[in-house]
């Protein structure tokens, strides 16, 4: 069984020296490293040349993003390996979510010696991936998350307020979280809490609109710090929930919301909470949004539609 690895210099992770010398003693693996994401495409190129079996990917989320979206936007690309993401960023929701292991080292050690016993399939987990598409956009955008307003937005002030390394993902994402949702409490319109202007149309029969403070979508069974903000029904793979700037009793429906279990008598669309499982959902908007972190400037008068028409094998890693 082939198996290719790619190394994100930049993803945040102290293993990476650790890494590479375990690689050194394995010369039937093939390995490239990259420390930058424009050149993404051709390492990814280089590595499918060798007809792989299992793709590891050594990085976090914003990595895994640009490694779905070339296997999955790229017509020529004749054959999707399995894909292994470890632990190996500052965030890595995907990894978490599919089980991987805290330290990517030992990640690696078993994927490697699941594949040698002839017992990968052991460690397959099956999602759908999130496609991101706009007309106003060079090709649509694979990943697992799926973002708009106070989360697009937070990102930057993440980043902006720790420093570089692993305070900038989860630990920083909480913090931020935590912080405004309290924020939450006093309908700010202003500064990073400003509301945005959305259109929202759920599998081209259920439209509604306003002001929202965050909308958000994903594949994924839970996110950071363990939250599952869903809790709609339907059969649809893509899993989504608004909250509107005319969101009543917030303080009281928060914990069960981020927990995906919130009390049904008062969190409704009425009271500004939707949350569903959808085929497709078309969203009309004038602001940027994210994808598994990476973030996507704001073009006037889009329409992203989100799908999750495309499975994709992943080993536990």
């Amino acid at each position: 069984m082939r198996i290719g690895v790619l190394t994100n210099l930049r993803a945040g992770r102290s293993e990476v020296s650790k890494m590479l010398a375990l690689l050194e003693q394995k010369p039937g693996i093939v390995h490239v490293e990259t420390d930058s994401s424009r050149v993404l495409p051709e390492v990814l190129a280089e590595l499918l040349q060798h007809q792989l079996d299992v793709l590891v990917v050594n990085g976090g989320d914003g990595t895994l993003q640009y490694t779905l979206t070339e296997l999955l936007a790229n017509p020529d690309i004749p054959h999707i390996p399995y894909v292994a993401p470890l632990r190996g960023g500052r965030t890595n929701m995907t990894a978490l979510d599919l089980g991987a292991q805290r330290n990517p080292l030992k990640g690696l050690s078993d994927v490697i010696d699941a594949a040698d016993a002839g017992r990968l399939r052991e460690l397959f987990v099956e999602r759908p991936a999130l496609r991101v598409a706009s007309a106003g956009r060079d090709r649509s955008q694979y990943g697992m998350f799926f973002g708009v307003g106070v989360i697009h937005r937070a990102i930057s002030l993440v980043h902006r307020t720790f420093p570089a390394g692993r305070s900038q993902g989860a630990f920083g994402a909480t913090v931020v979280t935590g912080a405004l949702a309290g924020k939450l409490l006093f309908r700010p319109t202003d500064g990073i809490l400003t509301p945005d202007k959305v259109q929202v149309l759920l599998d081209g029969k259920d439209a509604y609109g306003g002001e929202f403070y965050l909308l958000i979508a994903s594949t994924l069974g839970r996110l950071f710090a363990r939250m599952n903000p869903y809790w709609g029904t339907g059969p649809g793979d893509v899993r989504f929930t608004s909250i509107s700037s005319q969101v009543q009793r917030f303080a009281r429906a928060f914990p069960g919301v981020v927990r995906g279990t919130p009390r049904s008598d008062f969190v409704n669309r009425e009271n500004g909470y939707v949350s569903e499982n959808a085929e497709k959902i078309e969203l009309g908007l004038d602001s940027g949004f994210t994808v598994d972190g990476e973030i996507f400037e704001p073009v006037p008068d889009e329409v992203v539609t989100l799908t999750a028409d495309r499975r994709i094998t992943f080993v536990r890693a």
